[in-house]
């Protein structure tokens, strides 16, 4: 979410590239769902730009409605649980892999009750001024935002790599700051924090890369 659809495409278009690059330092297949965020969150942007549009005009809002759930259907129904499980791949712990995977089984019931209510509907998209606004009939919205939360950001904090760790509490405050500019109408930089998330991951992947850390597969049972 961005403040503008030319923003939003080129954010789109830089955070795909820099997934490219992510994808291209992936050394073991337990690395691959972490190194697919920033596609994720590139084509997340592109989509986004096409909403814009639809509000604007140049594109039918029928088009843009369609383009809407299916950005939802992303913020919603994919990342709550995704991020968790992207984490315990990389996780060798296997008390703070259960811990992960009890976090990505909460996101998974977000999920689930995010995407109910989006389907249900009704869904108002509208233009904010300096975001795109969706607008979902939420009971405890609170409190399901928490859980998003507790899911996205806990699982980054269970991590036993300092790195990863440390980027949890980053992205914990971003994730408090942008949400209270978003809130307060000033502006929305979520794109720029997309952009920043989605570095921070090809950067791993690259050190990880550089220092040949030996990764082990996972065994069934675990």
């Amino acid at each position: 979410m961005c403040f503008s659809p030319e923003i939003d495409l080129l954010a789109g278009a830089g955070i795909t590239a820099i997934g490219i690059d992510a994808i291209r330092h992936v050394d073991h297949p337990t690395q691959r769902a972490l190194a697919s965020l920033p596609i994720v969150f590139g084509v997340h942007q592109l989509i986004e730009a096409v909403v814009w549009w639809s509000l604007d005009g140049p594109i039918p809002a029928e088009t843009g409605h369609r383009f809407a759930l299916v950005y939802l259907s992303i913020a919603f129904g994919l990342i709550p649980w995704f991020i968790p499980m992207a984490v315990r791949c990389l996780e060798p712990d296997r008390r703070r892999r259960a811990v992960m995977a009890g976090l990505a089984h909460v996101g998974g019931l977000v999920a689930i009750y995010l995407m109910w209510a989006t389907i249900r509907g009704p869904l108002e998209v509208f233009n904010g001024g300096t975001h795109v606004g969706y607008r979902v009939q939420l009971p405890a919205g609170g409190l399901v935002v928490g859980f998003y939360v507790l899911a996205t950001c806990g699982s980054l904090l269970a991590s036993s790599d300092r790195y990863v760790a440390m980027y949890g509490v980053a992205n914990l405050i971003a994730v408090s700051g942008l949400s209270f500019l978003l809130y307060t109408g000033v502006i929305s930089l979520w794109c720029a924090w997309a952009a920043v998330t989605s570095t921070a991951i090809a950067v791993h992947l690259r050190r990880t890369d550089v220092h040949h850390q030996p990764f082990r597969l996972r065994t069934a049972d675990e």
